[in-house]
């Protein structure tokens, strides 16, 4: 295998053996020995099930590859093999480097043992001695963010508690390869979003290898994809290529159509204000775009210099009036509190919306509003951005807003604090049924010709 190749797969096939009746299994073990000692031809008494057939791809070093395919695909059994935790029926899986593996919901974990305990047993089976893993232990421990659970037997774990323990081994072990199986699903947005940043890390010296269904994700993070139908290979190129193809296949075995409550419809026609022609529409419906607001939290991550803090982060009506529920569509105001313990003579204050795997969604700040005329703020006092402007209409799920305090210009600044998710807020039901966002349009119109 040249050094450039990470992961080598060639032609790779799993059979499993299924019995439709427990004594089926009894009768293969025993007859067909019988039936070729007696000169008959043998029978069998199982039906074969091929998880995976004839497949093959390489990886390159520093390479992200999607894998992706509808449930029953084969992705799973084509990560196992590939971790060695699964033996192929024929052909073969070559690897360089340590494999770090994130597969099925607490594999790899006693759930008899504490955290603590699973630590040191499965950072050890990924080859690290006691004293490494003594040296790394408190880095675990911070990255999990479980607290004092990590004493207690993991079956005691709730599914997102496991998936943090998990997660920060494998993000301390010095590995060469990661495998990662849609175990990330379950964890809340902000370690989700913690895992994504470490990914994003990971990928500048490491190799990835992603399963997932959303295909936005693959076509973010990943350089290639691979595509399962089946059990069989359908697709391996760039993840663009390969996401399109599978996405258009998709909607077409499916219709393409998801079912809403009818609502009767009337002529709407085009409106002066950068409003969606059809938000009134769409509010009156069971489609109306509602996200529901969580309050600020100073916990998570963040950097910088802390000469100047944030203290308080909302999301508030046209008035600025705080807000727990609002539409998408509508007009909000962010607004973002902040302390300064010295003078800053060209604050710059910005704000990042995410979605749940960290994809920069839009977000913008005060620089070229007073790039001419900059405020100044003095030592010790506080001040306040507000940024009002149209929530575009947003798909199902969850989301968080990122805010910073810079000094300078855009382009030379300092930065004080950048505080990554400092609040949250959860899209549920949604007129926008692909794309990252929904944009309000103001017009739309179908002519006829002649």
């Amino acid at each position: 295998m040249s050094s450039e190749i990470s992961i080598k797969v060639e032609n790779l096939s799993k059979c499993y053996q299924i019995y439709e009746q427990p004594r089926d299994r009894l009768k293969q073990f025993v007859m067909p020995p019988l039936q070729r000692a007696m000169g008959q031809a043998a029978k069998q008494y199982f039906r074969e099930f091929w998880a995976l057939k004839d497949v093959s791809f390489e990886v390159r070093k520093g390479e992200t590859v999607g894998i992706i395919g509808r449930n029953g695909s084969g992705k799973s059994t084509l990560l196992q093999m590939i971790c060695g935790t699964l033996q192929p029926t024929s052909g073969s899986v070559t690897t360089s480097g340590r494999i770090a593996a994130l597969l099925e919901l607490g594999s790899g974990f006693n759930p008899e043992f504490s955290g603590r305990e699973n630590v040191y047993m499965n950072a050890g089976i990924l080859g690290l001695s006691k004293s490494e893993i003594d040296a790394r232990y408190d880095a675990i421990l911070e990255f999990a963010e479980i607290g004092e659970f990590i004493e207690q037997p993991v079956k005691t774990y709730s599914s997102g508690m496991y998936v943090r323990l998990a997660f920060a081994v494998i993000a301390n072990v010095d590995a060469d390869i990661l495998v990662i199986d849609e175990a990330l699903a379950v964890g809340d947005i902000f370690f989700t979003q913690k895992c994504m940043r470490f990914l994003a890390e990971f990928k500048k010296r490491g190799t990835i290898l992603f399963v997932t269904h959303d295909t936005n994700s693959v076509m973010s993070l990943c350089e290639r994809a691979v595509w399962l139908q089946a059990g069989d290979r359908k697709a391996y190129s760039d993840s663009k290529t390969v996401c399109q193809s599978y996405l258009a296949e998709y909607y077409a075995s499916s219709g393409s159509t998801q079912a809403v409550a009818e609502t009767k419809v009337h002529a709407v026609r085009a409106v002066e204000d950068y409003r969606d022609v059809r938000q009134d529409f769409i509010n009156a419906s069971v489609i109306r775009n509602d996200l529901e607001v969580f309050r600020f939290s100073d916990t998570g991550e963040k950097f910088g210099l802390s000469k100047a803090h944030v203290v308080d982060v909302y999301l508030g009506s046209e008035s600025g009036a705080p807000i727990s529920w609002f539409v998408g569509g509508e007009l909000v105001a962010l607004v973002v509190k902040i302390h300064a313990e010295i003078e800053l003579d060209q604050p710059i204050v910005g704000f990042l919306v995410k979605d749940k795997n960290g994809q920069h969604l839009f977000g913008d700040n005060t620089y070229l509003t007073y790039v001419d005329d900059a405020v100044s703020v003095s030592s010790g006092s506080d001040f306040a951005a507000t940024f009002k402007f149209r929530m575009p209409m947003m798909p199902a799920g969850d989301y968080t807003i990122g805010v910073a305090i810079a000094n300078g210009t855009q382009d030379n600044h300092v930065i004080h604090s950048w505080v990554h998710d400092a609040i949250a807020f959860k899209s549920h039901s949604t007129s926008v049924s692909t794309g990252l966002v929904g944009i309000p349009m103001i017009d739309i119109e179908l002519q006829k010709n002649g």
